[in-house]
């Protein structure tokens, strides 16, 4: 397991940098959404077979998907915001090599590069930990989080608009122009964290996590055109087991690994990452179904026959909801908790989709829709970092919320294959050309609305946690924010550090060692003398304190590991002075 560092980190955050972090949150959906309005056109465009165009948009999602984690842990040993910069400067990259490229193997090469900048939200989300008060935080965590759908929703119509009306390379240096104007802010406005993780980057760990996710996603993303029974698929599914098996053995084993697996598998986490897959599963049935219904022609007789920019401000209310619903979100998590706002934001989108299925007969109806699980998913999307960053140590958010968000992006990738899957299986040959029907549309709708209610049934097991009131969630000093991080956590230690003669003894030092003797936690008394220090599993541990003036304390304490604070007051003795 990895730790923080003795150095308490300070909190120079200027008003401008939650509005940055989330405007490269945005600037990495927009990279991912960039090629949907020229999607059917990509084999003409790149001179090539479909099946073979679809590697331009896998190459990104598969790039993506091993970039998060890594980029996460790496933001947790040597800074996040250098590695920030480092994902979107090699996005910025990619969006150059695709743009000055009609040939498919540049093409994937510099989609692959964009891929890497997935990084960006968890490395986002880790610094507004490391650096915000606790009354600014839930909204800027919910913002960060959202950004990936106001990204995306916002892009559609105007990549469509550039699509229909200029070169669609144009797209690309679009895309470049944003990831520079999005380094140069971050460079202006967002500081360094001087939180760090001990220990060395697990390349080992690494190459197994890629391997195994690559072996993974690459049959579900390809499984519809390989057959879903084809030797290829099977035999790649059963490698992905065995190398993910071998991966996870191997984690556990290592002082420092990539991911922290028995981190990872205790409930909160393991419920809120398996939520996240519902979660992503439903964000991308929308993204779907939604684009095609409105520009197939009326002639179909269920078509809504509107234009590629139409559909596209159609569905643009979806990313527009999800960043009006951060506000809300905070106001609701800071009265009921995340957890309650994931169930909330759950149960809205099961009413969306739900209301969808009788709203396909004009555009109209489909801007309701998209409103509808923009506020659904946006409340989802916003309760998950929260949700993570209450359970894990500091020194894990990159790695950690890295984790989270390529669950999200597994939802997705099987929404994608699913869906399309079913699209393809319930269409009509029309000349050869197959053409979707409402029956394909309906049923991709009562998929996603399965998805949440699995979500909400894997809502509803994690543990319940009362919200604390406001003004004991100030963190207006670093001891302050220490405090108030554990005590949210409430899974721990917590107490008042006194002298001998049972005055509070403020900014002492009191670290949490585990049974391995490797430092689970630090954190520094306020004024009253109290501490709260989160436990990262149950288990036999030392409270090591120590202050100016006073000897030092060594107490041996036990937590069960769950949810109840375990009271343990440390009493210093004085000073020994020798002759």
């Amino acid at each position: 397991m990895t730790h923080t560092t003795t150095d308490e980190p300070t909190r120079s955050a200027s008003g401008a940098t939650v509005p940055v972090l989330a405007f490269a949150g945005i600037v990495v959906a927009v990279m991912q959404t960039l090629l949907v309005p020229v999607i059917k056109d990509l084999p003409q465009l790149l001179d090539t077979t479909p099946s073979n165009a679809t590697w331009v948009l896998t190459s990104t999602l598969l790039s993506g998907a091993v970039a998060t984690p890594i980029m996460g842990r790496l933001g947790d040993l040597y800074g996040k915001r250098r590695m920030l910069i480092s994902s979107l400067a090699v996005m910025v990259a990619g969006a150059l090599v695709s743009a000055f490229t009609d040939a498919l193997l540049p093409m994937i090469v510099g989609r692959t590069l964009q891929g890497f900048a997935m990084g960006a939200i968890p490395l986002g989300i880790g610094l507004m930990r490391d650096m915000l008060p606790r009354e600014r935080l839930g909204s800027a965590m919910a913002l960060m989080s959202s950004s990936i759908g106001v990204g995306g929703g916002l892009a559609l119509p105007a990549a469509a608009l550039v699509a229909q009306h200029t070169d669609w390379h144009a797209l690309f240096y679009g895309a470049a122009g944003l990831g520079v104007v999005a380094i140069a802010l971050t460079l202006l406005v967002v500081p360094e964290s001087p939180l760090r993780a001990k220990g060395s980057f697990d390349l080992p760990g690494a190459l197994g996590l890629s391997a195994g996710l690559v072996l993974f996603l690459l049959p579900i993303t390809k499984g519809s055109d390989w057959g879903w029974s084809s030797a290829t698929t099977l035999g790649l599914f059963a490698a992905a087991v065995v190398v993910l098996v071998l991966w996870g053995l191997m984690e556990l084993r290592l002082k420092a690994p990539l991911v922290d697996l028995r981190t990872t598998a205790r409930r909160e986490v393991l419920l809120t990452n398996l939520a996240s897959i519902m979660v992503g599963v439903s964000f991308y049935v929308v993204s779907l179904v939604l684009p095609q219904l409105l520009q197939l022609p009326s002639a179909t007789g269920y078509g809504l026959g509107q234009s590629m920019v139409v559909a596209g401000l159609c569905v643009a209310p979806l990313g527009l909801t999800m960043m009006f619903t951060a506000p809300v979100y905070a106001r609701l998590s800071a009265r009921y908790g995340p957890r309650t706002t994931l169930i909330i934001g759950l149960l809205v989108i099961a009413v969306g989709y739900a209301g969808g299925l009788g709203l396909m007969d004009a555009a109209w109806q489909t801007v309701i829709t998209s409103v509808m699980l923009g506020a659904g998913i946006g409340l989802a999307y916003s309760s998950l970092p929260a949700l993570i960053v209450g359970a894990v140590p500091a020194s894990e958010t990159g790695a950690a919320n890295g984790l989270n968000t390529l669950m999200r992006s597994i939802g997705t990738s099987v929404s994608s294959a699913v869906i399309g899957m079913v699209l393809a299986n319930t269409a009509n040959d029309v000349g050869g050309v197959a053409v979707p029907t409402m029956h394909g549309f309906r049923v991709s709708f009562l998929i996603a609305t399965a998805a949440v209610a699995v979500g909400l049934l894997l809502a509803f097991f994690l543990p319940s946690r009362r919200p604390r009131a406001t003004t004991q969630l100030r963190a207006s000093s670093e001891e302050d924010a220490n405090l108030a991080r554990a005590e949210e956590a409430l899974r721990g230690f917590r107490g008042r550090v006194l002298s001998a003669d049972g005055a509070p003894v403020a900014r002492a030092k009191v670290t949490l060692i585990d049974r391995h003797g490797r430092q689970a936690g630090a954190t520094l008394s306020a004024d009253d003398g109290s501490y709260a220090l989160a436990v990262p599993a149950e288990g036999a541990y030392v409270l090591a304190a120590r202050a100016p003036g006073h000897g030092p304390l060594a107490h041996a304490a036990t937590h069960a590991g769950d949810d109840r604070p375990v009271d343990v007051d440390l009493a210093l003795p004085g000073e020994t002075v020798s002759a």
